[in-house]
């Protein structure tokens, strides 16, 4: 694990992902049999990062009842049931991972939202900045997304977004309903 003040830049998150052998062995399965151009996001990358950044391994959200996230944009068939056979084959490739499958060409119609013009307008639309963030392998290399920059997720800050300012309960809920605060003791919430 890198240690937790070399992460100072998007430059340096990549560093880690790349750094962890698990975060790859995933990235590598959404990218061989997920969507084409899809990105793993939420607390995937949020979760890690600050799992390192209070001093300890990384935990898998998913072994405590969370999921992996794997986000693409395709406006042409903005159904659920386009998502169900892309989750069928991740399933089958890593049935360890209770993969989420989500187009985010259609997430607008859940949130209230105007539709999203691409991936990053839908990750902009997110609730807190530091969960705004999604990573892919292009190649061997891992990219990021990161609409908001990187760093409330590197200063341990938990901020709405714009989106997020303008649905207050929401955001509240979330907090509460995560544990953030509790899971992650040095988490400034603004």
């Amino acid at each position: 694990m890198r240690p937790p003040d070399a992460m100072r830049s998007a430059a340096d998150v990549i560093r880690f992902i790349e750094g962890q052998t698990e975060m790859m062995a995933t990235l590598t399965i959404a990218r061989d049999h997920g969507p084409a151009g899809g990105w793993i996001g939420a607390g995937f990358i949020r979760d890690a990062v600050w799992d390192a950044l209070h001093g300890r391994p990384w935990a898998a959200s998913w072994r405590d009842g969370g999921d992996v996230d794997l986000l693409y944009f395709e406006p042409s068939d903005i159904s659920a049931a386009a998502e169900r056979p892309i989750e069928v084959r991740l399933r089958k490739a890593a049935p360890e991972i209770p993969w989420s499958v989500k187009n985010q060409a259609r997430m607008h119609l859940r949130n209230g939202d105007a539709p999203y013009r691409d991936m990053a307008d839908a990750l902009f639309q997110w609730l807190e900045t530091a969960t705004a963030i999604a990573a892919r392998l292009e190649g061997e290399r891992v990219a990021l997304l990161a609409p908001h920059g990187v760093d409330d997720l590197l200063g341990l800050t938990l901020r709405a977004t714009p989106s997020g300012l303008g649905k207050p309960e929401a955001f509240e809920e979330r907090v509460g309903a995560k544990k953030w605060l509790k899971r992650w003791p040095d988490l400034r919430l603004c």
